[in-house]
């Protein structure tokens, strides 16, 4: 590779072809879209303007960010607010050179104010079809169980999700971590996975690294979203690097949510220099003050990582993906090209 001095970095990142893979959307609600889906659905918000809702992104922890998340969530009733919403963040990753993103959605969220399935995955779909003929970008489904709701919950929602099967590719788990291990969902889990589903878990972000390898061992994930405590465990460390266990790292809503004291003391560098599959992802980036590129350039700054490590992480963003290995070597190819090129 050859060398690109550090002030080019940031252009270097802002241009290069990636793929992202923890996005929840519903994280992606902008104030301004929550106020015109409010008054669009005739809901009053306790919020007086945008400015007092952004005002109000003032986070502690995961859980004081999930309680304004799910109150942001509630202005999301008809099919078309689901549309307008994805829409809205695949435009904004399309201008980020994002190629391929792995969507989150929670339907537990929506399901439970009454709103009905279809409205929610059929809105989505719809934005990610649209997107892919008007943008090129490509985009699927990730349906994400509640953790902190029962497990008869989830399969209930797996049930009424099924008739739709073929929008979704595949099942996550997220929500409030702590008390909540993966092996509480074992049986869910192990039902998706009779039904070819993709598997992934939130693990290892405000829970121990023993939630990581249950999230292993008995869900039998194939990716872990978060996972950045491993790095307290030299053998956990040791089998993510040897089996190629991705890792979709979220720097900036690590620092926000408290995991990490600041930008640079993060860990991604010490992911990546292990052999582990890391990635950057923006996670909930209306709530955390970025997306993909903002995480990027962000995290670089604040810790000094250089070239080889934006090659790595873009590079394992395709290889970490769930598309065919035919679209990632041609998106690997394009990253590629770009590192031989670039001024």
């Amino acid at each position: 590779m050859k060398p690109i001095a550090p002030d080019r970095l940031p252009a270097l990142l802002r241009l290069m072809p990636k793929a992202e893979l923890h996005i929840h959307i519903e994280g992606s609600l902008e104030p301004e879209l929550i106020f015109a889906l409010a008054q669009r659905n005739g809901l009053s918000l306790p919020y007086a303007d945008v400015q007092a809702l952004r005002r109000a992104y003032a986070f502690s922890n995961l859980q004081s960010f999930l309680d304004i998340y799910y109150a942001g969530a509630s202005v999301l009733v008809q099919e078309q607010d689901f549309y307008d919403m994805a829409r809205a963040y695949l435009r904004r990753a399309a201008a980020d050179n994002v190629l391929h993103t792995e969507i989150f959605f929670d339907p537990q969220t929506h399901t439970a104010r009454g709103v009905a399935m279809d409205s929610v995955i059929n809105g989505l779909h719809r934005a990610c079809v649209d997107a892919r003929a008007q943008t090129g970008i490509s985009a699927s489904l990730i349906l994400c169980f509640l953790r902190h709701l029962s497990e008869q919950d989830a399969f209930a929602t797996l049930e009424q999700a099924l008739p739709l099967r073929d929008k979704f590719i595949g099942v996550g788990l997220d929500s409030s971590e702590l008390g909540h291990p993966p092996e509480n969902f074992s049986r869910v889990f192990a039902r998706c996975r009779e039904l070819g589903l993709r598997l992934v878990a939130h693990a290892g972000e405000e829970g121990p690294p023993s939630y990581i390898w249950s999230a292993l061992d008995v869900l039998k994930v194939e990716r872990i979203d978060h996972g950045v405590r491993c790095v307290q465990d030299a053998l956990l460390m040791q089998r993510l690097a040897r089996d190629r266990i991705p890792l979709t790292v979220c720097p900036l809503s690590n620092h926000r949510l408290g995991v990490c004291a600041s930008l640079a003391e993060h860990k991604l560098g010490q992911l990546l220099d292990a052999g582990i599959v890391a990635t950057v992802n923006s996670d909930d980036p209306a709530y955390f003050g970025g997306y993909l590129n903002d995480n990027l350039v962000q995290t670089f700054a604040a810790t000094g990582l250089r070239a080889e490590h934006a090659y790595s992480l873009s590079h394992n963003s395709f290889e970490a993906s769930f598309i065919a290995a035919s679209e990632k070597r041609g998106f690997q190819d394009k990253l590629q090209d770009l590192f031989e090129t670039f001024p």
